[in-house]
């Protein structure tokens, strides 16, 4: 007598297919955006925990091409905004103008108005500019001269900055980089990655073009709130824990990480999970995300800025801290 398995219902043969899309949507944007998967991964990763990224990085590494290879796969709505010292909080948000004809003041959305967001050398803005996403990237809309409208679902903003070393750029306050799910740095490819991209390379035709849509608004809406449905167990909530206890608790830190950054965490370890084709998490998925998700909301002991030596030294003292906490078995 053979025993027989359960045909698949409807709702697992859905989670299976949505668990695909996400590897095809990876493989579709690294078809332009080459060599760095696990940057794509975490891109994606923070999409679907409702989040946004922070790319440090110098001029020409892809960050560009990454945002709009990641919308064209999403097929999603994308607008790049380069940001200037003279660009003002209208220039973004948008403005109401008063229409004669019917006497009433009209509103004229500004580029923030779309899904993906790419938000170029956002500290080369003055700080009343970079304050002007901060509504947008918490809760989702704006207020223009006192009315508020809601943006386009989903919504991600996709900023880069230079070097704070590099003359003209602005520090971010630490209240917009704690809107910031993840800080990631692309980095330069390897060499070989590097010599197929030269080879590939044609200027007549922008390969961003022929990346084709994976999934729609509808379904990426859909996997935002399978975040939630992740199994975690106990053991692994309390393992996160330990380590942002560590960090309040750590001399050489100035603050350690707080609630919000604790609940971003969880929500960051538990999306990256279903990247990886797993409704379930496991350690490696809160290691491999304390420090892009924590270490540019602290700064270390005799730092007053979130300078990239800040980070690093941070980001060090976060590394000492996962390998110190004992795994859960």
């Amino acid at each position: 007598m053979h025993s027989t398995s359960a045909p698949p219902t409807a709702s697992s043969s859905r989670r299976d297919t949505d668990l695909a899309a996400l590897d095809r949507l990876v493989g579709a944007v690294e078809t332009v955006f080459r060599g760095k998967h696990e940057t794509v991964r975490l891109a994606v990763a923070a999409l679907l925990a409702r989040g946004h990224v922070l790319f440090e990085d110098v001029p020409g590494v892809g960050k560009t091409t990454l945002a709009r290879a990641l919308a064209a796969a999403l097929g999603l709505g994308f607008r790049r905004i380069q940001f200037t010292s003279d660009l003002l909080p209208s220039d973004v948000l948008g403005v109401s103008v008063y229409n004669p004809r019917t006497h009433e003041f009209e509103n004229r959305p500004g580029p923030i108005f779309t899904q993906v967001v790419l938000a170029d050398e956002i500290n080369r803005a003055p700080p009343r500019t970079q304050s002007g996403l901060l509504e947008a990237m918490q809760e989702g809309r704006v207020t223009i001269d006192e009315r508020t409208y809601d943006l386009p679902q989903p919504f991600l903003v996709l900023a880069t900055q230079n070097p704070q070393e590099q003359h003209g750029t602005y520090p971010l306050p630490e209240s917009q980089l704690d809107r910031f799910l993840l800080r990631l740095s692309i980095g330069y490819p390897d060499a070989g990655e590097e010599r197929n991209i030269l080879l590939s390379a044609s200027g007549a035709e922008d390969p961003v073009d022929r990346v084709l849509p994976v999934l729609d608004s509808e379904r990426v809406l859909a996997l935002q709130g399978r975040v939630d449905e992740v199994h975690a167990d106990e053991s692994l909530v309390d393992y996160l824990m330990s380590m942002v206890s560590a960090t309040r608790e750590n001399p050489r830190l100035r603050t350690g990480a707080s609630t919000r950054a604790a609940i971003g965490l969880f929500r960051a370890a538990r999306a990256y999970a279903l990247v990886d084709g797993r409704e379930y998490l496991v350690p490696d998925d809160v290691r491999r995300l304390v420090v892009p998700c924590l270490a540019h909301r602290m700064l270390p002991v005799g730092s007053s800025a979130a300078t990239a030596r800040a980070h690093e030294e941070t980001s060090a003292i976060l590394e000492g801290i996962v390998a110190a906490t004992a795994v859960p078995v």
